[in-house]
């Protein structure tokens, strides 16, 4: 039998934010939505991303294009990744049902657009500071800061690579 080397079926997850409607729209409901950067995928990560889903039946995940990223602070060699190289490894997660993505500082436009039933951000964030709260809630929706588990971040990880480059040199 012929092996089928076409592309992974979560690549079809990889959703430009001008085709989102056609492709939330079939998507079961109560629909969360969450966003970030996902440089350096880690376990802090995954474990956010699955408790995210866990909280409806399909999940949105935004990522910041990588302009936004450079925006946040986050260092001039961020991201690493690139965001076509971040959607697809998000993508491959289970937990996640669609990947799309911002070019603003902010997914406000997005999550207004997409009208999530939940809307979840990382324990950093309180509820009333997350954007597009006030907005989901007034149409009835939730809005969740889901406190950290692992103590994992990819600007620690790059500090500990950056720390080992110098002790090697």
């Amino acid at each position: 039998m012929m092996q089928d080397w076409s592309l992974p079926d979560f690549e079809q997850k990889i959703c430009p934010p001008e085709e989102l409607a056609e492709k939330i729209a079939a998507l079961p409901r109560p629909l969360v939505f969450t966003n970030g950067c996902f440089d350096i995928l880690h376990r802090g990560h995954v474990t956010y991303l699955a408790q995210a889903r866990s909280a409806g039946a399909s999940m949105v995940l935004a990522l910041n294009t990588d302009a936004s990223v450079r925006r946040q602070g986050k260092g001039s060699d961020r991201p690493i990744n690139t965001l076509a190289n971040r959607a697809a490894v998000v993508a491959a997660l289970g937990c996640v049902d669609l990947v799309t993505w911002f070019d603003e500082d902010t997914p406000a436009g997005l999550i207004e657009a997409v009208k999530p039933d939940i809307l979840i951000k990382g324990g950093d964030w309180p509820v009333e500071k997350i954007v597009g709260s006030a907005e989901t809630l007034a149409r009835g929706g939730q809005v969740f800061s889901i406190p950290f588990l692992h103590q994992t971040s990819t600007t620690q990880t790059l500090a500990k690579i950056r720390a080992a480059e110098k002790q090697g040199s």
